[in-house]
């Protein structure tokens, strides 16, 4: 009965050419395709591992009003969809919808979960809820830099943090593991590492606006960052900012239970700062060393230097 994976997140979008634009242009995603029904507009990137819709049309509207861009559903995998969605009812998740019988429940402030069988092929399957329309792959594509889906931040108000990590325990099957941020946070993933949840209460390492500013920006809790695993985290970087992305924040070594990362954290490509990125290398197939890290931080002082 518990999350296994994530099969795709969700970005609400004033602008949904310019929200697909930067995926593609910046972040190096493919159009897979696109979806237009009754009361919205999406469409399908990916690249490795992860699958991002971006929608807009009248059924983001409230969300966009009280949040502006952001994550608005984080869809999970579960062996059993009936009997996950009846355990999460228990623990107090709301059912807010339903797509092709799968249920919609309530998450951190107005984050949604969609539970989808993990039958679903996430390399080849087109997400249910959508009348998907195949989209013809452009030539010259860029080289992917992104695997796969590393973490995903939710903020919130420190005071709740223990309480929605007992929900997201609860109510998804999620384990709880050590910080990565340090003591303002607790990490909960599930047993196959493919869903993990960074619960911020508050964060020494940001260096653009505090706990307060954030909830106020954002409308209240919910998905602050969204981070992708990277192979050689340098490369990456020097690539994604040559296409345009900024980065800012802070870089270095994190320590976890699953093993020390490198990371980078990028400027927000939305005007009231409601969601970030990051790219993470975790020790596996090399390790990184001091060079590494000085790489990382000439990148960012570039950026830093450049933005005046």
């Amino acid at each position: 009965m518990a999350v296994r994976d994530i099969a795709y997140v969700e970005l609400y979008a004033k602008d949904k050419q310019s929200a697909v634009d930067y995926f593609v242009s910046a972040l190096g995603f493919a159009c897979v395709a696109d979806s237009v029904g009754s009361d919205r507009s999406s469409v399908l990137l990916r690249q490795g591992a992860v699958h991002l819709i971006v929608t807009s049309g009248p059924a983001t509207w409230k969300f966009l009003d009280n949040h502006g861009d952001g994550i608005a559903d984080i869809a999970m995998t579960c062996e059993d969809v009936a009997a996950a969605g009846k355990k999460a009812g228990r623990a107090g998740a709301r059912l807010v919808g339903s797509t092709r019988g799968n249920p919609i429940l309530s998450g951190c402030g107005d984050v949604t979960h969609t539970l989808l069988p993990a039958a679903t092929d996430p390399a080849t399957g087109l997400p249910p809820g959508h009348r998907w329309v195949t989209m013809a792959q452009r030539p010259g594509l860029p080289v992917e830099r992104i695997r796969a889906l590393d973490h995903i931040a939710l903020r919130l108000d420190g005071r709740d943090l223990e309480g929605q990590a007992a929900f997201y325990r609860a109510a998804f099957g999620l384990s709880q593991d050590s910080p990565a941020y340090g003591t303002g946070s607790i990490v909960v993933r599930s047993s196959t590492g493919g869903v993990t949840f960074t619960l911020v209460g508050s964060d020494p390492a940001e260096s653009t606006g505090g706990l307060d500013t954030f909830l106020a920006r954002n409308g209240g809790p919910g998905v602050q960052r969204v981070a992708f695993l990277v192979e050689e985290i340098v490369h990456a970087a020097r690539d994604f900012r040559h296409r345009g992305v900024e980065f800012t924040g802070g870089a270095g070594v994190c320590h976890d239970t699953r093993a020390d990362s490198l990371r980078l954290f990028g400027r927000s490509p939305y005007r009231r700062d409601t969601l970030f990125f990051e790219i993470v290398q975790r020790r596996g197939s090399r390790g990184f060393d001091s060079a590494d890290i000085r790489a990382l931080y000439e990148v960012m002082d570039h950026d830093r230097l450049a933005a005046g």
